[in-house]
């Protein structure tokens, strides 16, 4: 495991961190977003899915728990548990994700999932700091995983 934090100061640069995330992804990816309400994991998933340019923008998949966005290049699942439990996820279609080669999965409150889902992923942790700023902890778990930590570490 690997772990690195990152800064944010603003909307607009946690935008900006998700669009350099983006172009680090090449398909087969899995992020785990975490944090409070309102710390911008979905802002994060908007410059994400923004950068990819696809032409959809994320909202809060809250009510729908899985949203998916493509375009000929890539395609993004954004999932959300928030108040869901283990069991009551079984029926979303991760197997199908998961042999999507092209596939990037970004969720929200993951710890449904977690145990689903490949060890190989990328955590995020959003942690809400004064006014707009945000401290962004991140921990690798694979090689693909730690590819993009390093990466991004680089890049911002």
């Amino acid at each position: 495991m690997k772990t690195a934090r990152l800064q944010t100061h603003s909307r607009e640069e946690t935008l900006l961190l998700a669009a350099h995330f983006a172009q680090l992804l090449k398909g087969g990816e899995i992020v785990f977003l975490r944090g409070p309400i309102g710390a911008g994991k979905t802002v994060f998933v908007k410059g994400v899915a923004a950068a990819l340019g696809l032409t959809s923008s994320p909202t809060s998949a809250s009510f729908s728990l899985l949203k998916k966005y493509q375009n000929k290049h890539a395609r993004l699942y954004h999932i959300d548990l928030f108040r869901l439990e283990e069991g009551e996820v079984f029926n979303l279609g991760f197997e199908e994700m998961l042999e999507d080669e092209q596939a990037i999965i970004l969720a929200e409150w993951p710890d449904p999932i977690a145990r689903m889902l490949p060890a190989d992923r990328l955590e995020l942790n959003f942690v809400l700091r004064e006014g707009d700023e945000r401290t962004i902890e991140l921990a690798s778990f694979g090689r693909v995983s730690d590819r993009l930590l390093e990466e991004l570490c680089k890049a911002a």
